[in-house]
């Protein structure tokens, strides 16, 4: 079953003064997402990767086409992982998950969530005692939390090192496999989309529009080998060079 249907003619901003043309952000842009799929959007800085995620989530319904949308409760329900956390610094861990729902989240739901981001222990404490890491696992745990049909995600893994990127990546896909969500993932880095993804959508600098899409045929199973996803990733470049500009 198709999740999400993607058909944007133009997507033009204003121009900011009469110096200034107005900014076409993206024309002509393309592509299917099927349920329970996970795909990594994957462009150059700018590129407008944020904006369509914007669109998809009806945060800016300024734009001329059609997006589409599947779902398994009468209003579809869209999870936004942002870049940065935005965690309610008056409340706790548990409290900013909690104000996510518009119902009470069962106790043993919201208590396996936090175990599977390993947040059991700081379920009580306040955001400016945690970590950046730890902060970003409590946005995954608030987007997962809402049962949302869609999950889009927005380089929510920026700025951390190297090793905690990789154990929250880690404990994303732990997560994601025992709750399945169709999943929108923007990012620059080609070696985390290929850890990540079922398929990467590779995206033009402005007017955004598709330039390749790519099933990720690594097992599952390998995708904490880093050489395997280095292996993949010089394949894909040899065979598609195009690519490398867009990185």
């Amino acid at each position: 079953m198709t999740a999400i249907h993607i058909a944007i003619r133009d997507k033009t901003y204003p121009a900011k003064s009469h110096l200034q043309p107005p900014h076409r952000a993206i024309a002509d842009l393309n592509f299917t997402v099927s349920d329970n799929e996970f795909v990594c959007l994957v462009g150059p800085s700018g590129c407008g990767k944020t904006t369509l995620l914007n669109l998809i989530a009806g945060l800016d319904e300024h734009y001329e086409g059609e997006i589409e949308l599947g779902k398994r409760h009468k209003t579809p329900r869209i999870g936004y992982v942002f870049q940065n956390p935005r965690l309610l610094p008056w409340h706790t861990v548990r409290e900013n998950i909690e104000l996510a729902t518009d119902r009470p989240l069962p106790s043993g739901l919201l208590d396996s969530l936090l175990d599977a981001m390993q947040l059991t222990s700081a379920q009580h404490a306040y955001p400016e005692h945690l970590s950046l890491g730890m902060s970003r696992r409590v946005s995954i745990i608030r987007a997962f939390a809402i049962d949302p049909d869609i999950l889009l995600m927005d380089e929510p893994f920026v700025s951390l090192d190297a090793p905690t990127a990789r154990q929250v990546r880690e404990l994303l896909l732990q997560l994601w496999g025992q709750r399945p969500h169709t999943v929108l993932f923007v990012t620059h880095d080609l070696r985390e989309a290929i850890a990540l993804a079922d398929r990467l959508v590779f995206l033009s600098a402005p007017p955004m529009r598709v330039v390749d899409q790519i099933p990720v045929t690594i097992d599952r199973k390998q995708r904490n080998d880093e050489k395997a996803i280095e292996a993949f990733r010089e394949r894909l470049l040899n065979h598609h060079p195009a690519i490398k500009q867009l990185l």
